[in-house]
């Protein structure tokens, strides 16, 4: 029996929609990756243009964008600021002129032209006045727009009591968080130093004196202290610029209360994450003493490389973003556990790009040895296999959405279950999909994926979010109790056998 009639669809869709625009600063000559600005020559059309043209020429303008911004008049202030330095300082610009200058500076960039995907769901950490048996969620998902650039978007909405889905409408106006300093873990320095071959008596020096989380002050103050020493230690420049490339890799964003959620726009801020941040998957983590926070894993894209981050925010207004390093991180699909296991962090990783594992950590910053569950077994995985979001607790173990690759590059959904104590074990699996893309959801940006970053469980449902084919995302829930008892036991001896042979492998690369 096919195991996709476990599995009901919800009559919800979400659609990209390309009107959903932010407006960003554009430099002549940069805009295809070139580095020859042609800025100083826009500058001075912009001085030499009569003023009567320039109060013409800004009166369109903005009547034909406000409607789009929340206040494109600031935008293009902020953005005539940015360029002022091209000016002639004698020069007195009219307040038409200097906003028409820092239009001139300003394009839109459509968010979702391109495709939507990769969703994940959790709690709302708000739950007021929300109906007996209710639950409201927030979604991220993964926008694509121009150039295939990716950012992190959320929906709200509620599952009721009966399991019926409904999203909250959006408003209008998208926008980017402001960037700020970032806070720093010495772990996660030391980490990435010794990946680098650089976690020397020097990095020591720097990183010993300073507290386990510390702030971009006190960490120039102590680079400050090493560089003077240049004449004893002749690589105290070459370590204070490593330092300073780590810490570019962690800052924070802030969104203004007053701004929807829904109009919250995570956009990428350092250069590892130039062209995008992919495929987040939140998680509402559970800390030792019970309070509450919201992680998520992310994939950050330079256009060339890929590398992990961290997002950490306790009430989706605030967020801190830092690096993730160690040998379990190094390709797609970090997904943190929501608590500690025995005293330990916990996580699903791919790092080998085609088989399930689990790694654990003391920090949540560096992931080192992982140990494979899970290698492609059926027909419908036989290409890779990997994460569709964090693990969700049942009294019987814990639940694993997959994803699975098999002809014609077919993404499925699929299910496992690990020993809640030791999830290393994985004591269940679907021995067919739960979800694979029927005929309404095989066309599209990339065809015959379904694939999502996270579900949630309210009560006995699990609901699913999920990409289609990367242009749309659809919804789907499953009685957990039903998915459980459809499981296959993994004790059938060729997994075993298999599992076993890969453990042995991954401990002797350890040593």
């Amino acid at each position: 029996m096919k195991n996709e009639s476990l599995a009901s669809r919800a009559d919800l869709h979400i659609v990209s929609d390309s009107s959903r625009v932010v407006a960003l600063l554009f430099v002549a000559g940069q805009e295809l990756g070139g580095a020859e600005s042609r800025a100083s020559s826009v500058v001075k059309r912009i001085v030499a243009l009569p003023e009567a043209d320039v109060r013409r020429r800004l009166k369109e303008i903005i009547a034909r964008f406000a409607r789009r911004h929340r206040d494109i008049v600031a935008v293009f202030a902020q953005h005539a600021e940015r360029v002022s330095n091209r000016l002639d300082p004698n020069v007195d610009l009219s307040e038409e002129r200097w906003l028409l200058l820092g239009a001139s500076f300003t394009h839109e960039y459509s968010l979702e032209a391109a495709a939507i995907c990769n969703p994940s769901m959790v709690a709302h950490p708000d739950q007021t006045n929300v109906p007996d048996g209710s639950v409201r969620f927030i979604m991220s998902y993964r926008a694509v727009g121009e150039g295939h650039r990716s950012s992190i978007g959320f929906r709200t909405g509620l599952v009721s009591a009966d399991g019926q889905i409904t999203l909250d409408e959006r408003e209008p106006y998208p926008m980017i968080g402001t960037a700020r300093d970032g806070i720093f873990h010495r772990d996660v320095f030391h980490a990435r130093l010794k990946a680098m071959g650089q976690d020397g008596e020097s990095a020591a020096y720097v990183l010993d004196e300073l507290p386990l989380v510390f702030s971009i002050e006190e960490l120039e103050a102590r680079l400050e202290i090493l560089v003077s020493e240049f004449d004893t230690r002749q690589d105290a420049h070459a370590i204070a610029r490593q330092h300073r490339s780590i810490a570019a890799c962690s800052y924070g964003v802030h969104f203004d209360d007053d701004i929807d959620i829904s109009e919250r726009v995570l956009w990428p801020v350092m250069s590892a994450e130039a062209h995008g941040m992919e495929d987040a998957r939140f998680v509402k983590f559970t800390e030792t003493d019970g309070s509450i926070t919201y992680l998520a894993t992310y994939t950050a894209f330079d256009g060339t490389h890929i590398s992990q981050q961290l997002l950490r925010t306790d009430d989706f207004i605030s967020f801190d973003a830092s690096p993730v390093v160690g040998a379990a991180s190094l390709n797609k699909g970090l997904a943190l556990f929501p608590r500690k296991i025995d005293g330990h962090f916990a996580a699903l990783t791919r790092y080998d790009r085609e088989t399930n594992a689990v790694c654990f950590s003391d920090t949540l910053g560096h992931w080192g040895k992982a140990v494979t569950f899970q290698m492609p077994e059926w027909d419908w995985e036989v290409i890779q296999l990997g994460n569709c979001g964090s693990p969700i607790e049942t009294d019987k173990g814990w639940l694993v959405l997959t994803h699975a690759v098999g002809p014609m590059r077919t993404y499925s959904i699929g299910a496992v279950l690990l020993d809640l104590n030791d999830p290393t074990k994985m004591i269940g699996a679907l021995k067919n999909p739960l979800l694979t893309a029927d005929a309404e959801e095989q066309d599209g940006y990339v065809p015959n994926v379904v694939y999502t970053c996270g579900a949630m469980a309210h009560g006995d449902l699990l609901v699913i979010p999920y990409g289609v084919a990367d242009c749309r995302i659809n919804f789907a829930t499953v009685s957990i109790r039903a998915l459980l008892a459809a499981m296959t036991p993994t004790q059938h001896p060729s997994m075993v056998a298999k599992v076993r042979h890969r453990r042995e492998e991954d401990l002797a690369l350890e040593h």
